[in-house]
C-alpha cells in the first residue's frame, strides 16, 4: 500500500484555523492507524471506470468493503482521535459543486456527529476516487460513506457498552457523544476510540431509517462557504511555499509547433526575472521571477517566434468540412433495434404529394473552451529524494504518476497536495499542466509555481469537441416515430483519455448519454458513430460531453416532429413518455409550474426539454422574448428535477441554477474558432460569459420527492440549457435552430424554416 502524503486540511473547526502553508509532517498509513490510540476507518468502493484504479491496494483487515462493481479502491477515511477530534479524508475534490458538504453529511448522519465538529482533508493519490467528474460523486458515495459512518458508530457503541457493562442496543450517538439511553450517561467518542479500534469492522452495518434523518434531505450550509468568504480557503493560486519563485508560460500557439527563437537577454534584463526555461520538447517557455508581474513582463520581452509545424493549415472550415463528410460512408453501428433503415426507406418511398412520412435534420455544435475563473496553475518542488506538487486537480492519481515518471522517483516519494479548485468543468481532468510544471521545476533548485495567463488558458485549453449529428425518422399518420436513425460524427474523447474504455469496434460510450439513453423509446432504432478526430487541437471532457451534446440534438428533433405534426410540444412528449412515469411526472410538474398553455405577453414564447442524464430526470421550460432576430431575453426558466433522494436541497437548486447559466452562455455566444492553426478567442472580450443583466430574470427549480438512490446533478442544468433555449427561440421566431452557438455571427440568422 502506498504511503499517504502530507496534505493540507481543507476545512477545520474553530479549534484550529487553517494556515497558509500547505506543508505538514508526513504520516504513514500505519502511523495514522495507531496515532494516539485513535480510530481510523477506511472504506472501499468501485473506481468510476472499469479496471483497477492506479495504485489500488487490495482490501485489508479492518477496512469495510463496499458494493461490488468490478474491483474496489480505498476511497474515504474516518479518523477519530482520543481528544475527540474527528477528521474525514474525502475521496472527491471540491470545485464548487458542494461535494465536501455532501460527503460529510453522508458520514455524519450515520455516525451521529454535527457537521461543525468535523475537519476535512482531501484523500491523497491512491487512497481516493480515481477521478472527480461525470456527476458521479454522490452516486458512488451514497452507500459506502453511509456504511462507513454506520460501521464506525457500531464500533464506538460496542466499545462504550463494554465499558458501561450494558447492551449495545441501549446506546446511541449524538453530537460526537455516546449516550446510554436508560441512564443518560455520556462519553465523548475519543474516550473509547482506542478500544473501538480493536474491534472487528462490521461488514454489513445497520443503516438508519431515512425517516429519522436529521441532516440528509435538509438544506445545510456548505462546509467551505465561510472559508471562501473570509479568504481562508487555499486554492492552487494561493500556494506560498518557502523559497518559491513564480513563473508564467507560453506554449506554441499551434498544436505541434516548436520554439524558433527568443530574446533571452531581454527577458533576463527585466527586474525580478531569475531564469528563462524551455521544456524538453521545445514546445513551451517559462519565465521565472520573484513575482508574477515580473514574470509576465519578462515573457513579453522574449518576443517569441515559433515554427508552427504541421497544423498551420487548420482552420474552422477544415474542421466542419471533415465532420460533414462523415455523414456519408462507413460508420460504427453502436446500437440497433429492429431494421430502422429499412422502415425509413419504405416510408420515404411511399410518401405522397401531401404527406411526407420521413423527416431529417442535421445539427452542428462547436468546439468549446472551459474558461474556469481560476486559470491553470501548479506548484512543484523537485528534489533528489522527493517531489511535492500543489495543485487543483480532478485526477490526483494521474498528477502523481506523471511527476513520478518525469523525476524517476517512486510514487511514494511524490506528494500531491490537492487544493480547492476555482472551476473545473472537466478541464482539470487533464494533467498536462502538472507535467509541464514538473518539467520546468526539475530545472531549478527551488519550488516553482507556474501560472497561465488568461490568454494562455483559453488558447491552450483542451476543448469540448465539435460534432455534427443527423437524425432521420419514419413517422406514422399521427406524426409519431416508427423508426429512427441517428448518426454522430466527431471525436472519441475516451480514446485519448482512457483508451481501454473505447469499445472494441471504436465507439465512445459517453456519446450514448442523452442519445441512446433517453426517456423515450422507439419501435426501431439505429445509432451510428463516424469517428473523426479534430485536427490541430486536443479534445477533452466539458461538463458532460455526451449529455450536453446529445440532448441538444434529440430534444431539438423531438420539438421539430411535434411542430411538424401540428401538436403541442408538451402533449407530444407526454404521449412518448407514457411508459416512463418519472419522466412524465417531471414534465407535468414543469408544465403546471411554468403555466404552459396560458397566454403570454406579446412577443414572448416558451420552449420545453425533457431529459434523463447522469442518473437524473429533469424537465425544463424557458420563456423568452426576441425583439430582434439576433437578440434574446430570457424572462423565466422553470426546472423540475427528480434526482432520486436529495441530500442537500439547497445545493441541488444551486447546481441547476449555475449549470443553466453556464450552459446558456455557451449556447448563445461561444465557439472556439481556428485560423492558421491558432485559436482566435483569447480572453473574456472574445469568449463571452453572460452578464448579470443577461441571465434569466427568474429561475424556479422544483425538486420531486423520491426514495430512489441519488443520481448526478452537476451537469444536468448545463445539458438542458441549449435545447430548452433553442426550442423557445424557435417558437418565438418560427424557425428551427440547429447550429450552436444560437447567436453565431458566422452563421448569420442561424435558422431554418419550421418543419
Amino acid at each position: 500500500m502506498t504511503t499517504p502524503t502530507p496534505r493540507q486540511p481543507l476545512h477545520q473547526s474553530p479549534r484550529q484555523l487553517p494556515g497558509r502553508t500547505p506543508l505538514q509532517s508526513p504520516a504513514s498509513r500505519r502511523q495514522l492507524m495507531g496515532a494516539g490510540g485513535g480510530l481510523l476507518l477506511a472504506t472501499f468502493w468501485p473506481a468510476p471506470r472499469g479496471g483497477r484504479a492506479q495504485g489500488e491496494p487490495r482490501p485489508e483487515p479492518g477496512m469495510l468493503a463496499g458494493p461490488a462493481r468490478g474491483v474496489f479502491a480505498p476511497n474515504a477515511y474516518i479518523r477519530i482521535a482520543t481528544d475527540n477530534r474527528i477528521t474525514l479524508i474525502l475521496p472527491n475534490v471540491e470545485m464548487g459543486q458542494g461535494i465536501y458538504t455532501a460527503s460529510v453529511m453522508l458520514i455524519a448522519e450515520e455516525l451521529g456527529i454535527d457537521m461543525a465538529q468535523v475537519d476535512i482533508e482531501a484523500a491523497p493519490p491512491g487512497a481516493g476516487a480515481e477521478i472527480t467528474g461525470g456527476s458521479t460523486s454522490v452516486m458512488t458515495e451514497w452507500l459506502p460513506l453511509r456504511q462507513a459512518g454506520a460501521a464506525a458508530r457500531s464500533m464506538l457503541v460496542q466499545a462504550a457498552a463494554t465499558r458501561w457493562r450494558t447492551r449495545a442496543e441501549d446506546c446511541t450517538t449524538r453530537s460526537a457523544m455516546l449516550i446510554h439511553v436508560p441512564t443518560g450517561r455520556t462519553l465523548p467518542f475519543g474516550a473509547v476510540a482506542a478500544q473501538a479500534a480493536t474491534l472487528p469492522v462490521p461488514q454489513k452495518p445497520a443503516l438508519k431509517d431515512p425517516a429519522t434523518y436529521t441532516l440528509l434531505g435538509h438544506s445545510q450550509h456548505r462546509m467551505d462557504s465561510a472559508l471562501k468568504v473570509e479568504g481562508r480557503a487555499v486554492f492552487g493560486m494561493d500556494i506560498q511555499v518557502e523559497g518559491q519563485k513564480t513563473g508564467t508560460v507560453a506554449a506554441c500557439p499551434v498544436e505541434g509547433g516548436t520554439l524558433a527563437d527568443m530574446n533571452r537577454a531581454a527577458a533576463l534584463a527585466v527586474r525580478g526575472v531569475r531564469a528563462v526555461l524551455v521544456n524538453p520538447s521545445n514546445t513551451a517557455v517559462c519565465v521565472v521571477a520573484d513575482h508574477y508581474w515580473a514574470a509576465h513582463k519578462g515573457l513579453r520581452a522574449l518576443r517569441l517566434q515559433w515554427h508552427p509545424g504541421p497544423n498551420a493549415h487548420v482552420n474552422t472550415q477544415t474542421l466542419y468540412e471533415q465532420l460533414h463528410e462523415g455523414l456519408h460512408g462507413p460508420a460504427i453501428v453502436a446500437s440497433a433495434k429492429g431494421d430502422a433503415s429499412a422502415i425509413i426507406a419504405h416510408a420515404s418511398a411511399t410518401h405522397t404529394a401531401t404527406h411526407t412520412a420521413t423527416h431529417t435534420a442535421t445539427y452542428q455544435q462547436p468546439l468549446l473552451a472551459h474558461a474556469p475563473m481560476e486559470p491553470i496553475n501548479c506548484t512543484a518542488h523537485v528534489r533528489p529524494d522527493g517531489c511535492d506538487v500543489w495543485t487543483g486537480t480532478q485526477v490526483a492519481d494521474r498528477a502523481q504518476a506523471t511527476a513520478a515518471e518525469l523525476t524517476g522517483l517512486p510514487k511514494d516519494r511524490v506528494a500531491v497536495h490537492c487544493q480547492y479548485i476555482g472551476g473545473g468543468f472537466g478541464r482539470r481532468l487533464e494533467h498536462e499542466y502538472v507535467t509541464q510544471c514538473v518539467e520546468f521545476a526539475r530545472q531549478v533548485p527551488y519550488p516553482l509555481k507556474i501560472i497561465w495567463s488568461r490568454e494562455e488558458d483559453l488558447t491552450r485549453d483542451r476543448y469540448r469537441p465539435a460534432y455534427v449529428d443527423q437524425m432521420t425518422a419514419a413517422l406514422d399518420d399521427r406524426g409519431f416515430i416508427t423508426a429512427l436513425t441517428h448518426r454522430i460524427v466527431g471525436p472519441a474523447v475516451v480514446a485519448r483519455w482512457d483508451p481501454p474504455e473505447l469499445t472494441k469496434d471504436g465507439y465512445d460510450e459517453d456519446l450514448s448519454v442523452a442519445t441512446l439513453v433517453t426517456p423515450y423509446t422507439y419501435p426501431a432504432y439505429r445509432l451510428e458513430f463516424a469517428r473523426r478526430e479534430a485536427p490541430g487541437i486536443v479534445t477533452a471532457w466539458w461538463r458532460g460531453v455526451g449529455g450536453t451534446r446529445g440532448l441538444f440534438v434529440v430534444e431539438g428533433f423531438i420539438d421539430e416532429l411535434a411542430h411538424r405534426a401540428g401538436a403541442d410540444p408538451v402533449a407530444y412528449r407526454r404521449a412518448m413518455l407514457a411508459q416512463n412515469p418519472r419522466a412524465l411526472a417531471v414534465l407535468d410538474k414543469a408544465a403546471q409550474a411554468a403555466g404552459w398553455g396560458t397566454p403570454l405577453p406579446p412577443g414572448r414564447a416558451r420552449g420545453v426539454a425533457v431529459q434523463f442524464a447522469f442518473g437524473s430526470y429533469m424537465a425544463s421550460i424557458a420563456e423568452v422574448e426576441m425583439p430582434e432576430p439576433d437578440a434574446v431575453m430570457i424572462h423565466r426558466v422553470t426546472a423540475v428535477v427528480d434526482c432520486g433522494r436529495v441530500l442537500n436541497p439547497d445545493q441541488v437548486v444551486s447546481q441547476i441554477e449555475g449549470g443553466l447559466i453556464f450552459g446558456f452562455s455557451a449556447a448563445l455566444y461561444n465557439e472556439i474558432t481556428l485560423e492558421g492553426g491558432r485559436v482566435q478567442q483569447n480572453n473574456f472580450n472574445t469568449w463571452r460569459v453572460m452578464r448579470m443583466n443577461e441571465t434569466p430574470r427568474k429561475i424556479d427549480v422544483l425538486l420531486m420527492p423520491s426514495t430512489e438512490d441519488p443520481g448526478g446533478i452537476g451537469e444536468v442544468g448545463t445539458a438542458a440549457a441549449a435545447p430548452v433555449l433553442a426550442n423557445a427561440m424557435a417558437a418565438a421566431q418560427g424557425r428551427r435552430y440547429r447550429t450552436l452557438p444560437l447567436l453565431s455571427a458566422r452563421n448569420g440568422a442561424n435558422g431554418t424554416e419550421q418543419g
